[in-house]
This record gives C-alpha cells, sequence and structure tokens, in this order.
C-alpha cells in the first residue's frame, strides 16, 4: 500500500467540510458543599452511576444562584442563604448521563452543611475526602474542572 502526498491547492469550491453535529448543551447550577473533614459532598442521582455536585437545571426566570438554592433544598433538604453562595465560576465538560451532550454549570461554593439527606432524585450521597486517591465513578466536569480548583485554591 503506498501513500501520495502532494502539494497541490485545492480550490475551495471542492472541498468537502463534513460538520459533526454540536452537543446538545445543558445548562445548570451546582454547589460545592464541604464538611468539616474537608471532604466534598457528591450526589448519585436515581437511574445513573456517575457521582455529581448537588445541583440541577434552572425553572423558568431563575438565575443562577436562586437555581442552586432551590436544587440543594429539593436535592438535599439544605436550607442555603443565597448571600452566603461563591461564585467559583462556570464550568463546560461533557455531559455524566446524556450521552452526546455537555454540561455548563454554574459553580459556587458554600460554608460547610450540617444535616443534608437524599430526597427527590437522589439515590446516594457520598462525602469525598480530596486528599485521597478520587474514585473513578465523578462525573468529568467534577473530577476535571471543579476538584482541580477547589483543591488548588486550600492549599
Amino acid at each position: 500500500m503506498s501513500t501520495v502526498c502532494t502539494t497541490e491547492a485545492v480550490p475551495a469550491n471542492k472541498i468537502m467540510i463534513e460538520t459533526m453535529p454540536q452537543p446538545t448543551l445543558i445548562h445548570v447550577s451546582a454547589v460545592v458543599l464541604r464538611n468539616s473533614h474537608d471532604e466534598l459532598l457528591t450526589v448519585r442521582k436515581n437511574g445513573t452511576a456517575r457521582f455529581m455536585l448537588p445541583g440541577g437545571k434552572p425553572e423558568p426566570g431563575e438565575d443562577p444562584k436562586e437555581t442552586a438554592v432551590r436544587e440543594c433544598q429539593e436535592e438535599l433538604g439544605a436550607h442555603l442563604v443565597p448571600e452566603n453562595l461563591r461564585l467559583l465560576g462556570t464550568f463546560r465538560a461533557p455531559a455524566a448521563n446524556e450521552r452526546g451532550s455537555e454540561v455548563e454549570a454554574t459553580v459556587f461554593t458554600y460554608p460547610e452543611v450540617f444535616d443534608v439527606a437524599p430526597s427527590a432524585e437522589i439515590a446516594e450521597l457520598r462525602w469525598t475526602p480530596l486528599d485521597q486517591k478520587l474514585p473513578p465513578d465523578l462525573a468529568p466536569l467534577l473530577e476535571y474542572r471543579v476538584i482541580p480548583l477547589v483543591t488548588q485554591s486550600s492549599q
């Protein structure tokens, strides 16, 4: 088998560009909640395998802070004070549970939270130590965008 390379210019009208479908973009708000042991609260939703930050999609008319507060109340029974939320940033990554989609998350931090329990669509809560090897079942946004920033800022 031989390969032929050429330096000939190809007229623009002869170039066929194959376009890939754009991934669906899912907008969410999420909250970094830590306990006194410097563990990060992660949640796994019903019917999914990946752990992520508590949070979710906005209702019509909600801003990202309002979404974060409502979702933490629904998912964890946590009553967050909006004024105590601090913007960590807005991040994009492949969606953990929606194949072919990307998630764009507005992520906040919040002071220590004590009483949380799974409710709504949450199947499981897990406090994840950040000073140990991370578990293999974290959502890409959490593992590759949020945790590196959180651990860097706490050093």
